[in-house]
């Protein structure tokens, strides 16, 4: 199974797009694209799709992405930053995608009060190179996509100066943390929130994270 692994362009957007909203999902059918945009899963998707190319580059742009492609085909991604200042222009994203999409701007103005339980069970670890929007398409799954990705970033961060590296999912989802475990990241710290649970119906996020 011939494996490729390259940065992400701009003419992978509709897959990141796509990636962008699974990974909002983790091991649940609906997530926080969902909630927040109250519309079906086509619609989620094409409204990441301009998040990765919207001129602020956020944690969902295709300049973070790496890319696993199997004979040709576009199967896995991931992105990875060193710098939180992406999660802060996500307003600015999301205003970008909102307008190409149609979104009236009294409807915009209600997406934080429908999306802002995402943030209270959120940890960090300062100066850690954060890894994000992690997934794979359901048929290549179980082939190592994720682990080969995770070595690729793991080496980004490295060749950048960062000695640490995190990654946070949803409480349950055991399938993602035997993926990292299996690249040597240890369990670092679980937060619940009650908004996040009520929203999603899983008590928070797990971290995990180790030396590199």
């Amino acid at each position: 199974m011939p494996i490729t692994i390259r940065p992400a362009t701009p003419n992978d957007a509709p897959f990141l797009g796509w990636a962008c909203v699974m990974a909002a999902r983790s091991q649940l059918e609906r997530g926080w694209f969902e909630i927040v945009l109250r519309r079906d899963e086509a619609f989620c998707i094409q409204f990441a799709t301009y998040l990765t190319l919207a001129k602020a580059a956020s944690w969902w742009h295709w300049s973070l992405f790496m890319v696993a492609e199997v004979d040709g085909i576009l199967a896995s991604a991931m992105c990875g930053f060193g710098d939180d200042s992406v999660y802060r222009v996500s307003q600015e994203a999301m205003a970008e995608a909102s307008d190409k999409m149609g979104i009236s701007k009294s409807e915009q103005a209600q997406f934080w009060q429908r999306g802002k339980f995402i943030i209270s069970p959120s940890t960090s670890e300062d100066g850690a190179w954060t890894i994000e929007n992690v997934a794979t398409k359901p048929e290549f799954r179980g082939t190592g996509l994720t682990y080969a990705l995770l070595q690729v970033e793991l080496g980004v961060a490295r060749s950048k100066g960062f000695k640490r590296a995190q990654i946070s999912f949803f409480v349950g989802n055991t399938a993602a943390e035997r993926n990292y475990t299996k690249s040597h990241f240890k369990f670092a710290e679980e937060k619940h929130a009650p908004d996040f649970e009520a929203a999603l119906g899983v008590s928070g996020l797990r971290r995990l994270a180790r030396n590199i």
